[in-house]
Order: structure tokens, then sequence, then C-alpha cells
């Protein structure tokens, strides 16, 4: 599996969720810090996302907004109109009024709380997709099925929707990163992207979290030398190989103790490590809290939720 889908795959959790709201002008909402991360796509008509720290930003039709940290932001037909602040769930699906009709499919990504990956890090307050005639068709098609999806009510749509939306965060992700990889300087996780030996080593790592891999085997797995691989790829990436190696090995453990009953001996296994103690130890290292109670921890969530 690629780094971008395997990175999101290991991070994400549950179903997403999402509605389709009608509002007409004047309308202003105020959305409070979300539980995941949040999106918006415009359906038709036109509105302004007022992220909590950064300048609004105008939305078109078929425009998507993505808010992988969504600390708070607000929605509305003009950036000078006042936001109601929204008291709950069960907001409104429409908004009466006489002025232009907005259609919005909004929603909420949920992701495992307490772990990151800096492809993730790396994303700014919003991530603004645009539409743009022959840019980026995968992203406008995702759109227009999820479009079509949501008109009717035909069968299998509980299991369309999700698979769609998961279509739709993948597609946005990488038109952003597309976006980061034009003109002269490339920087960041799109320079990673267009980088064979780094890409190749950082698959080598998600394909077999399990080997004993030194920074020497992997430059050689990609013909660099020890030191030029090294420098190459923390420069790219952000941290050494053999870190990024201990992080991705505790998102997948802790993925695994999210959604299995496997016992820790063999989590630890699966994830490089010769005992259950080493493992535990490196996991309480990494998340403050050890295996075990850490998968308690998921479980009562899962059960309040």
């Amino acid at each position: 599996m690629d780094v971008l889908s395997d990175t999101v795959a290991a991070l994400r959790t549950g179903r997403p969720a999402s509605g389709t709201f009608v509002r007409h002008a004047p309308w202003g909402r105020r959305y409070s810090k979300a539980s995941g991360a949040g999106f918006h796509v415009v359906l038709q008509g036109s509105c302004w996302l007022i992220p909590r720290t950064s300048e609004p930003v105008p939305l078109g039709v078929g425009d998507v907004a993505f808010l992988y940290l969504d600390e708070g932001h607000g929605l509305a037909d003009s950036p000078d109109t006042p936001l109601d602040e929204i008291p709950g769930p069960g907001e409104p699906r429409v908004v009466d009024g006489a002025g232009a009709r907005s259609t919005l499919l909004c929603g909420v990504y949920e992701f495992a709380s307490g772990w990151s990956h800096p492809l993730l890090d790396e994303l700014p307050e919003v991530v603004h997709v645009p539409a743009r005639l022959g840019r980026h068709p995968e992203l406008r098609a995702a759109v227009d099925l999820l479009t079509a999806e949501l008109a009717g009510d035909r069968p299998g749509r509980d299991a369309m929707l999700p698979a769609l939306l998961d279509v739709l965060l993948i597609c946005t992700l990488r038109a952003w990163f597309d976006e980061r990889a034009e003109g002269d300087r490339i920087t960041g996780w799109a320079s990673v992207f267009h980088d064979r030996a780094i890409t190749a080593a950082l698959a080598a790592m998600h394909d077999d979290p399990a080997h004993q891999w030194t920074v020497e085997g992997l430059g050689a797995r990609v013909g660099m030398s020890r030191a030029t691989f090294s420098r190459r790829f923390t420069a790219l990436v952000g941290e050494p190989p053999l870190t990024y190696l201990t992080r991705w090995r505790m998102i997948i453990a802790a993925r695994r103790l999210r959604e299995t009953d496997a016992a820790l001996s063999v989590i630890a296994e699966e994830v490089g490590y010769a005992s259950e103690y080493a493992f535990a130890k490196a996991f309480k290292r990494a998340h403050g809290a050890a295996p075990g109670q850490y998968r308690r921890e998921q479980l009562a969530h899962r059960s309040n939720g």
C-alpha cells in the first residue's frame, strides 16, 4: 500500500458522519472544536469558511475544504454575516430565507486521538481545494458521485456513502499535495512523494514493520550510502529514519489494539519487538499509557460512543 493510503487507513477510526444542508442567505453558523476532522463540499451556490486563526476562505460550487485539526470555525453566506452558535447535535437541515440558496455537504472524519504523523501534521488549518476546470478530475468525480448518491435513496446507499467519503478524503489530500508540488521549490511531503528513493524506503518500512531495519540497510535498498540516505530522509520527512520507523510501528500497534483482541505478544512481534516487555515500554514512551490501558480506554470510548 502507498504511504498516503496507509497513513490515513491507520489513523482513521469509525465511519465518517455527514449530512446535506440547505441554506438561504443571510445565514451564519459557528462550529465548536470537533472531535475529528471537519469537511465541507459546496454542492450548489457559494459560502465563506471563517477559520479560527486565519483569513476567511471563499468557497464555490465543487470546492472542498478539509480541517484536519478542527479547532472550531464558522460558515456563512458572507464574511460579514454574524455567526449563530450551534448548541449541539441536531442542526436544522434547511435554513429558509429570501436570499441566495446554497447546498452543502458537511461532516466529520474521526481520527485516532493522541497519535500523529508528519504527513498530516504538515497540513494547514484549512486544506482548500478549489474546483478548477480540468484540474484534479478524480476529486471532481468523487464530488459528482457523492452529489448523485445524496440526491436519491437507492439500495446500497448506506454502504456507498462511507466508501465515497473515504475516496473524497484521499482525493482531497492527493490534490492538495499535488498543488504543493507545483513551482520551482517543492518542500515538505510534496517533495517526499516526488522522491523515488525516499518513497521506496518508506514503503519498505510500511510493508514490513516487523523487519529489523537499519539505516544502512534502508540506504542500500534504495541505492544510497548510509550517510547520504540518512541526511536526505531526515531533510524531507522531518525526522531520522529509525525515529520514523518507531513512530509507524506504534501507530500500527495502536490500530491493532483498537480494532482487535490480539494478544500483546502477537502485536509486539508484528511490529518488530522481540518481547512483550520491550514493546510495552516503547508504546508507553510514545503514548504515555501502557498497551493494555490504551486498549481498555478505546473499548470504553466505543461503548460510550
